[in-house]
């Protein structure tokens, strides 16, 4: 007689959704705000086929024109287009924001790196030096660079301006990157990596640097928003970005404050457009911190 077979049984491994896909899911605002970053990078990119007028076109005509079917948000008291400007103005707040954050975060995270791996007076020398940059405000600091180095325009950036909003935000990337870098020196894979006989640059940006990504990632996005919130207040003052160049901060500046309240949408939609883009890092950057944690994903 036929003996019963027991079905076989399946087991159905489940499929992983992408990274980018994970992170919608989990973290919604952040996703909302990398949304709008992303927007707002496309429009700074394709500035010249979204803008509906050139942003240095001066119309004597259309002086202090209130929004309308024309001009959607209406001209400032040389008859440019407020829409337009603002367009182009994100090209400067993104390219001063990227680039100030990267340079300041990436020399940051190295010198915390290198602080922590060879301690002793090399990490107090440095050490020393990051509380005195930590002892000015950012924008104290940043008003002092720019005021002594002046401009140095490179492919249409002011490379010291760059370099102005930049340097505040070294010493905060290196405590932070400083912390856990500490807790890799002590790993096993470090102290083989001594005895196999590798140089400190190998072991440092090999072993150490590569495990230090997450809270490097997330000092660069967050210090994004600082880096743009900074280069318009440097432009209002007078220190960054000069005419005829598109700026958030230069559209709040000059005649804006002459015609505010005749004209308020010169004030109010720059404005909006620099809490906007403030918000959009913040969220994102928050999001991705929540992400890449894993005390906190637990």
């Amino acid at each position: 007689m036929p003996t019963a077979t027991a079905p076989a049984i399946t087991y159905k491994i489940p499929r992983r959704r992408h990274p980018v896909l994970q992170f919608m899911v989990q973290q919604p605002l952040g996703a909302a705000g990398l949304a709008f970053i992303v927007l707002m990078a496309v429009c700074a990119l394709f500035a010249p086929w979204v803008a509906p007028y050139d942003p240095l076109d001066v119309d004597y005509s259309s002086m202090l024109a209130a929004p309308s079917a024309d001009h959607w948000l209406g001209t400032d008291s040389f008859g440019r287009d407020v829409l337009s400007r603002i367009i182009f103005g994100a090209r400067t707040a993104l390219a001063v924001g990227f680039l100030a954050s990267f340079t300041g975060s990436t020399i940051g995270a190295v010198t915390g790196v290198v602080s922590a791996y060879f301690g002793g007076k090399i990490d107090l020398v440095i050490q020393r030096i990051m509380d005195v940059l930590l002892s000015f405000p950012i924008i104290v600091l940043a008003i002092t660079v720019v005021a002594v180095l002046g401009k140095n325009i490179i492919l249409g950036v002011d490379v010291n301006l760059v370099v102005a909003i930049g340097l505040p935000m070294i010493p905060k990337v290196a405590r932070v990157v400083r912390s856990s870098a500490l807790a890799i020196r002590e790993l096993p894979y470090i102290d083989a990596a001594r005895t196999a006989g590798y140089s400190d640059t190998r072991i440092i940006f090999r072993h150490m640097v590569p495990n230090v990504v997450a809270p490097y990632l997330i000092m660069i996005t967050a210090f994004v928003a600082q880096a743009i919130l900074a280069e318009a207040s440097l432009s209002f003052l007078g220190l960054g970005v000069t005419e005829p160049t598109a700026s958030w901060g230069l559209m709040l500046s000059g005649a804006a404050a002459d015609f505010y309240q005749q004209a308020p949408w010169m004030i109010v939609f720059p404005g909006i457009a620099i809490s906007l883009a403030v918000f959009a890092f913040n969220l994102f950057g928050d999001s991705l911190r929540d992400w890449l944690d894993p005390k906190i994903k637990l």
